[in-house]
């Protein structure tokens, strides 16, 4: 299982913080993840867009799309954070 977590816009876009996923046989990278998340529609499909500015970190280490994910991390994305 992969623990995804979600913050800010997109626990509000999504409708929830946090899942648990069995990993597909396909999804061994955070790029393939994003990908198959975008595959479920609607509110998945516009947040996980390839050109959604969008960040992440497998297990607390910020990603990228060809960043492995494997059974057991954790995953969490968030939008891009700005500050004053």
């Amino acid at each position: 299982m992969i623990t995804l977590l979600y913050f800010a816009r997109l626990r509000e876009a999504l409708g929830t913080g946090q899942e648990q996923l069995a990993q597909p046989a396909s999804v061994n990278t955070l790029g393939a993840l994003r990908a198959h998340l975008a595959q479920r529609g609607g509110a998945w499909a516009k947040e996980m867009a390839e050109g959604r500015n969008l960040r992440a970190a497998v297990n607390q280490t910020v990603a990228t799309a060809d960043t492995p994910v494997s059974d057991g991390d954790e995953v969490a994305f968030f939008p891009p954070v700005t500050g004053g």
